[in-house]
């Protein structure tokens, strides 16, 4: 089974293509703008006969987009989290029309809770900001293709090698910086959000590339239960070796995100996913953190001359 991995030197895409390659019988293909990688994709910028043409030559039994922009302008957003889906979808029913796709979505599509009722698939999506929108986007585009596709709407992932765009990464790397007294600066962590152990997350994408037979068209990826943001915090000072209250090390009256106060709560129903892929998640949030620390680079000083 031949597998194309978009965006696999990102996050979620290491974690997934070492997922995958430990399966029997698959064989990984990297996709990227790399010139290393096996199947040249630049889905920001790739126009559908040129990205057919490369389907075509790569001859995939599936496709796994982690291709994805977190950050960034509306031109950068919109680029790789709606047009890219939408040309993928057009070259692979050109070039590779059985092949299943697998698409990464966002919880943030979603957008505020129900009180505090945990999200379902069938319920409204109902984004705040330009991400979300731009994530809803594709996952319309994937839907609505008449391809085997099947949309993983993730919700907070974390674990080793979580980047510093994301708060876990970020603190870690803050924490690792930080001289001994002095506090980090964080905005308000009293939101409750759904944290996803980034291999739990591979799992449950390797289920999807592999479950025979047609799949509901969106699948929710989350651990199923709240925590506060703060226990990310507390967590990580923990693995530290820091042991006393969260606020003698944490001040958190920095600049936070917007989402947080718009969206205070989150939590995925994993329900279907479980029916759908006999999948559930394995891990802590407190192993994945711990975990994280573990492999989060102490900062580089310079020597002394």
């Amino acid at each position: 089974m031949r597998v194309l991995v978009l965006g696999a030197t990102g996050f979620l895409g290491r974690h997934t293509a070492d997922r995958l390659r430990a399966l029997p019988g698959v064989r990984v293909l990297a996709g990227g703008r790399s010139p290393s990688a096996d199947v040249h994709a630049d889905l920001a910028g790739a126009d559908v006969p040129g990205l057919a043409a490369a389907l075509r030559a790569a001859a995939p039994d599936a496709v796994v987009n982690c291709a994805g922009a977190v950050a960034g302008g509306p031109v950068e957003l919109t680029a790789l989290n709606a047009r890219g889906p939408a040309v993928l979808c057009e070259a692979l029913l050109r070039a590779a029309p059985g092949a299943r796709l697998v698409h990464l979505g966002s919880a943030a599509e979603y957008g505020p809770a129900d009180g505090r009722r945990p999200a379902t698939e069938t319920g409204p999506a109902r984004p705040l900001g330009l991400y979300g929108a731009s994530k809803l986007a594709g996952t319309l585009a994937v839907t609505g293709s008449g391809l085997d596709a099947v949309v993983l709407r993730v919700f907070n992932p974390v674990g080793p090698g979580a980047p510093a765009a994301s708060l876990p990464g970020r603190l870690a790397r803050e924490l690792r910086r930080a001289a001994p007294g002095e506090r980090v600066r964080t905005g308000d962590l009293s939101a409750h959000r759904d944290f996803l152990d980034a291999r739990d997350l591979a799992e449950a994408v390797a289920l999807a590339v592999t479950t025979p037979g047609p799949l509901p068209p969106v699948l929710n990826a989350g651990s199923g239960t709240a925590r506060p943001v703060r226990d990310v915090a507390g967590a990580l000072l923990r693995a530290a070796g820091r042991p006393g209250p969260t606020a003698d090390h944490i001040a958190e009256d920095g600049d936070g995100s917007p989402r947080s106060a718009a969206v205070p709560w989150q939590c995925a129903d994993v329900t279907a996913t479980g029916r759908a892929l006999g999948w559930a998640p394995r891990r802590t949030l407190e192993e994945s953190l711990a975990e994280l620390w573990a492999t989060t680079a102490p900062p580089v000083t310079e020597a002394a001359p």
